[in-house]
């Protein structure tokens, strides 16, 4: 148990790195852009792009972190209807009916990852690396699900029951 909650940390802090640096690279690059266009009538090639997909890589690894530190989207209307005691017990549960959505959506983006490297040109293959993030990204929410789902609430968590 104790290695999948130094795992669980590890996680969590390379996620915030990710997510932190991947916004960081998203206004500068969306930053130039505007500057190249606006003072100097011209862009700069595939930026447009890649600012999309940094918009995924934020929105993954910040949904990551969010799942770690209990602040990701619940169900409201459980949280006023049961009991708290209902709500613990029902924890692990809705974490492995969650961990089990993020699965299938995770295989479903793999697949169709792979459709897509094998009838893309090869000059768009570059495109298909960046965009691993999807089924990387749904890997990851799996992966913290399945680990709330074994280890409980974490101590740290931000919210309450």
């Amino acid at each position: 148990m104790e290695l999948l909650k130094k795992l669980r940390r590890h996680l969590f802090v390379m996620e915030n790195w990710l997510a932190a640096a991947s916004l960081l690279v998203l206004v500068v690059l969306a930053l130039l852009q505007i500057v190249a266009r606006n003072l100097f009538d011209t862009g700069f090639a595939n930026v447009d792009t890649l600012t999309r997909y940094l918009v995924l890589y934020v929105t993954f690894f910040g949904a990551a972190v969010a799942v770690t530190r209990e602040r990701h989207i619940k169900i409201d209307v459980c949280c006023t209807m049961l009991k708290p005691g209902t709500l613990e017990r029902l924890y692990r549960p809705m974490r492995a009916l969650a961990a089990l959505v993020c699965g299938l959506l995770a295989y479903a983006a793999i697949r169709f990852w792979r459709d897509e490297w094998l009838y893309a040109p090869a000059h768009e293959h570059w495109q298909l690396f960046i965009s691993l993030i999807i089924p990387v990204g749904f890997v990851l929410l799996t992966v913290h699900f399945l680990l709330a789902t074994v280890l409980g609430r974490d101590e740290e968590s931000c919210c309450t029951l």
